[in-house]
């Protein structure tokens, strides 16, 4: 079992930045890709970003791309989401995902394991 755990989000005003981590342990996670989802109250679940072990595939919401940023330092086991320009449509809990074969997706189900979440919250 892979243990995921979101931290940094928080309430921060429009037009404000928020970066936010996942630390990964547990089993070994060599090879695994990555990706953050979100979902607000009485919405489905929406892909927001993902990237492959390497990081050199990257793959963003169309409506996202620009303002968010994702990454990762496999040396520390961590992925993260700079979140720049924010907005009040992007409050929502924010989820970090893993992909055991290492194929980036944008469909949830298509990730073997999941963090906790961490709430955003962006006042207007």
């Amino acid at each position: 079992q892979v243990q995921l755990v979101e931290s940094g989000g928080g309430l921060v005003q429009a037009g404000g930045s928020l970066r936010l981590s996942c630390a990964a342990s547990g089993r070994t996670f060599r090879g695994y890709a990555m990706g953050w989802f979100r979902q607000a109250p009485g919405k489905e679940r929406e892909f927001v970003s993902a990237i492959n072990w390497s990081g050199d595939k990257i793959y963003y919401a169309e409506s996202l791309k620009g303002r968010f940023t994702i990454s990762r330092d496999n040396a520390k086991n961590t992925v993260s989401l700079l979140m720049n320009s924010l907005k009040p449509e992007d409050t929502a809990v924010y989820y970090c995902a893993a992909e055991r074969l290492g194929f980036i997706s944008n469909t949830s189900n298509e990730y073997d394991y999941w963090g906790q979440g961490t709430q955003v919250t962006v006042s207007s």
